[in-house]
């Protein structure tokens, strides 16, 4: 059994207070540490069959630091996108690496613009929350996690000493509403776990896949990630086990050139693609904010109240759910490269230290706000930034006076 207390930095609970609040216990990198917790640490595998309108499974894999063009001409991506539907205008919301992934999961960044050790506050709500309030079984597969529920910063390959597994690809290990979780943290695992949970049949219906730094490209090229991918997905699309009525998800949490738009390439495929959309591509406005909105339309779940909510839904998706797709405003995407954060709780010398407030208001095709979510934040009186438009913003472009007043 592992430890039921969990260890917590000092002002951690209240929403309005820094970004200072996490579990512990999992932390340590020293490879005794690490020996020593792998001994006891848990594993867990749950199952739920919610029928969705368009899928009712979502794998998404995230790739790392390459430019549209040069992603979208790798052979083996290439390929991949002839068997779906290729995004041909996605993007992410800014840079470095770890804010993406955060904002993947949660809505927005927080302000975050580094790779650092951050923890994200117990009342931020992220679309686990959601899933698991509608009975919707989830879980994140790691390539290289040492053990399911490492908190660590990063974990070195044994032999090599390179890079290997990174707490900044890892979006649900950054916010404390996960990690003070003994459950969800054993939900947390190692990519190898995937393969026994799909000969098992215990795959969850929501997962989220991260190869480890070589194999998604960050510490190598574009080749290495497309052949890593390929040959990780081929096999799965004529597997029944996992083809059940599955969406792939195939992306990548920014660009390589901080000059030009943060424009990536998307590549949706699976059984869940109907057959006359294969080898097509969609040129609708998408982020990765469109990632979260696609699973609440998917369900009929309620939203964050951040930026999830005015999100582009998929098209394969909103032909199902009967989301309206909006165009981005062109003067406005001009001004906007999505390649600075602004500020917030996690800048590197933030002026607004302070979590902006869910808009609690915001209603999107039926869709409200979560009630755990305004449970947590009714009475708040934090400020908030968020609107039902696809139009967010950026380091450039910050909320009125970065959202606070």
């Amino acid at each position: 059994m592992r430890a039921s207390a969990a260890v917590l930095l000092a002002a951690a609970s209240s929403a309005s207070g820094a970004a200072v609040s996490a579990s512990l216990l999992y932390t340590a990198t020293a490879t005794n540490s690490v020996a020593a917790a792998a001994a006891t640490a848990n594993t867990r595998s749950p199952t739920s069959n919610v029928k969705g309108k368009a899928f009712d499974r979502l794998a998404i894999i995230w790739l790392e630091n390459t430019d549209y063009t040069m992603a979208a001409s790798d052979p083996n991506l290439a390929f991949l996108a002839t068997k779906g539907i290729k995004l041909t205008n996605n993007f992410g919301v800014t840079h470095p690496s770890e804010p993406n992934y955060a904002a993947a999961i949660g809505g927005d960044y927080f302000g975050m613009n580094n790779d650092n050790l951050n923890f994200i506050n117990k009342n931020i709500s992220t679309v686990i929350d959601l899933l698991e309030d509608a009975g919707i079984s989830w879980g994140e597969y790691q390539e290289d996690m040492p053990y399911s529920g490492f908190e660590g910063f990063a974990w070195l390959n044994q032999e090599t000493q390179a890079n290997d597994y990174v707490r900044k690809h890892n979006p649900a290990i950054l916010y404390d509403q996960n990690t003070n979780n003994l459950d969800r943290l054993a939900q947390i695992k190692n990519l190898t776990l995937f393969y026994e949970d799909l000969a098992a049949g215990t795959l969850p219906q929501w997962m989220f896949i991260t190869p480890n730094m070589t194999s998604d490209g960050h510490d190598t090229s574009v080749t290495v990630a497309g052949e890593w991918t390929r040959n990780f997905v081929e096999p799965l699309l004529d597997d029944d086990r996992f083809m059940q009525n599955t969406l792939v998800l195939i992306t990548f949490d920014e660009n390589a050139s901080y000059s030009i738009q943060n424009q990536v390439l998307g590549i949706l495929l699976g059984d869940a693609v109907p057959a006359e959309l294969v080898g097509t591509s969609d040129d609708n406005f998408y982020n990765h904010y469109s990632e979260i909105a696609t699973v609440e339309a998917n369900w009929g779940l309620p939203t964050l109240g951040r930026w999830d909510v005015g999100a582009n839904v998929y098209q394969v998706v909103a032909d199902k759910t009967g989301d309206a797709l909006r165009t981005y405003n062109a003067d406005d995407m001009a001004k906007h490269y999505y390649n600075l954060s602004y500020d917030g709780v996690f800048n590197s010398a933030p002026h607004f230290p302070v979590y902006p407030k869910p808009n609690l208001c915001l209603e999107h095709n039926g869709r409200q706000v979560s009630n755990g979510v305004k449970k947590i934040w009714s009475g708040n009186k934090n400020p908030s930034y968020y609107h039902d438009t696809i139009e967010v913003n950026d380091g450039l472009n910050p909320p009125y006076r970065y959202g606070f007043k």
